[in-house]
This record gives structure tokens, C-alpha cells and sequence, in this order.
């Protein structure tokens, strides 16, 4: 993640939003300034592993089939 650990508030809304199927990663560092690695980490850490998981193939499923998915 980050040098500076993100605020719980801060956390809580970068999980929200890489969680909605119409918010991309892109939007996320625009906002943030996280990259995608780093939302992923924090998925990982944030999420139950299932979640994750979940989350994960659904990322890369609409990635697969559409061109501009997160």
C-alpha cells in the first residue's frame, strides 16, 4: 500500500467502490492515488478470502469480456 497508512474512512470507500461494477481502477487513483495493485492488496486484506476470490474472477470475467473494465 501506501507510505502513509489510508484513513479507516478512506479504506471503507476504496472497498465500496472497487466492489461496484461501474467504478474502475483508474477512478480509483484518480481519487486516491492508489494503483491497482495496491487496491488489490488491500481487497485482500480487507475482504474474508472467499470475498476475494469472488471478487477477483468477477474482475477479471467483465475484464475478459468487455475492453474498459476497471
Amino acid at each position: 500500500m501506501t507510505k502513509t497508512p489510508l484513513p479507516p474512512d478512506h479504506v471503507s470507500e476504496i472497498v465500496q467502490m472497487a466492489l461496484s461494477d461501474h467504478v474502475s481502477f483508474a477512478d480509483i487513483r484518480r481519487e486516491y492515488g492508489i494503483g491497482e495493485k495496491q487496491v488489490k492488496a488491500l481487497m485482500r486484506d480487507t475482504l474474508k478470502t472467499g470475498s476475494y476470490k469472488a471478487w477477483r474472477k468477477r474482475v477479471r470475467d467483465f475484464g475478459d469480456r468487455r475492453a474498459v473494465y476497471k
